[in-house]
C-alpha cells in the first residue's frame, strides 16, 4: 500500500520509540539501509547510534506513523546499516512521500537555525510553546518558516520548448526558466521578468500549471507555460552561460525527475 505523507503541526506532540525520526547533520540526512532499500529510521533504531540531538519538531505522518525532524552537531558514529546522504541523492531514490517529509524537514530545521536572534532588536529567540515559530522575549516579534516564492516557466515556441544552462548547473544540464519573485510583483509579471532578463525574449498568454516545495532550502515553486512573443535568444553569460530552443527527440541533459521542472518538461513535450 502506497504511503502519504500528511503535513501537521501539533507542536505539544512528543517523539516515541514508534515514529519516525529525520536527523539531519552537516547538511545530509541520515537514512536507514535496508534489503537494498532507503528508509527513514525509527526513532529506537537511532538509539544505538547515542546521537546528541538538538530541537525536535513534529512535522507531520508518514502512513499513520508520527514523524518527527532534528539535527545535531555532532559527528554520528555509524554503525552498520546507515548512512548519510545528501538531500538531492535522498531524494533522487525515495518516493515521493519520503522526499516530501524530508523536505519538509529541512526547511523548519533551516529556519530554526537561522532565526536564533531576533531580527528586530538582536535578542536570542525561543521556540513557541503553541506553534512553529520563534518568539523574541525582548520585543516579542514573532518569525514564522520562512517560504520564498519563485516562479518557473516552459516557454514554448510551436513544438520547441526555451531550455537553459545555469552557471551553477551540472554535467551541462539545461532546465527552464526560473527566479524569485520580487517584493511588490505578482506572479505574470515575475515570469514576463525573468524570462526578458535572462534570456532577452518577450513572452505571451502566461497561464498557471501547477506548483511544489523546493526544499533547497525554502521556496516554493510556481510554474506556468507561456507562449513565445518576440526577440532573440541573449544570455547574459553570467548566470545563464547557454539557452536555445529544443525539439523532444533532440533534448539536452535535464533536471532530475523529482523536481518541478522535469515534471513541467515532461508534461509539455511527451504530452502524447
Amino acid at each position: 500500500m502506497e504511503q502519504y505523507f500528511k503535513i501537521l503541526s501539533d507542536v505539544t506532540k512528543k517523539s516515541v520509540d514508534e515514529d519516525f525520526m529525520i536527523v539531519f547533520f552537516d547538511g545530509n540526512i541520515l537514512v536507514k539501509l535496508e534489503q537494498n532499500s532507503i528508509k527513514i529510521p525509527l526513532l529506537k533504531e537511532l538509539k544505538s547510534l547515542n546521537i546528541k540531538y538538538e530541537e525536535q519538531f513534529f512535522i507531520g505522518e508518514i502512513g499513520e506513523v508520527s514523524c518527527f525532524a532534528t539535527e545535531t552537531h555532532s559527528e554520528i558514529k555509524l554503525s552498520e546499516g546507515f548512512e548519510l546522504m545528501s538531500l538531492r541523492d535522498f531524494a533522487n531514490t525515495v518516493n515521493e512521500c519520503l522526499f516530501s517529509a524530508a523536505g519538509r524537514a529541512n526547511q523548519i530545521l533551516h529556519w530554526n537555525r537561522t532565526n536564533k536572534f531576533c531580527g528586530k532588536c538582536g535578542a536570542n529567540t525561543v521556540t513557541k510553546e503553541d506553534e512553529i515559530a520563534k518568539v523574541c522575549p525582548k520585543c516579542n516579534h514573532v518569525m514564522y518558516p520562512v517560504i520564498c516564492p519563485a516562479i518557473i516557466v516552459a516557454v514554448m515556441k510551436g513544438e520547441q520548448i526555451l531550455l537553459a544552462h545555469n552557471s551553477n548547473f551540472k554535467n551541462n544540464m539545461y532546465s527552464l526558466i526560473a527566479g524569485f519573485v520580487e517584493a511588490g510583483e505578482d506572479l505574470e509579471s515575475a515570469v514576463k521578468r525573468e524570462v526578458l532578463e535572462e534570456v532577452g525574449i518577450k513572452v505571451k498568454n502566461v497561464r498557471y500549471h501547477n506548483s511544489a516545495p523546493w526544499s533547497f532550502p525554502n521556496s516554493l515553486m510556481l510554474g506556468f507555460i507561456a507562449e513565445y512573443a518576440s526577440g532573440d535568444i541573449k544570455v547574459d553569460g553570467k548566470e545563464i552561460l547557454y539557452a536555445d530552443w529544443f525539439e523532444k527527440d533532440k533534448m539536452p541533459n535535464l533536471p532530475e525527475k523529482f523536481s518541478l521542472a522535469r515534471q513541467i518538461i515532461d508534461g509539455v513535450v511527451y504530452k502524447d
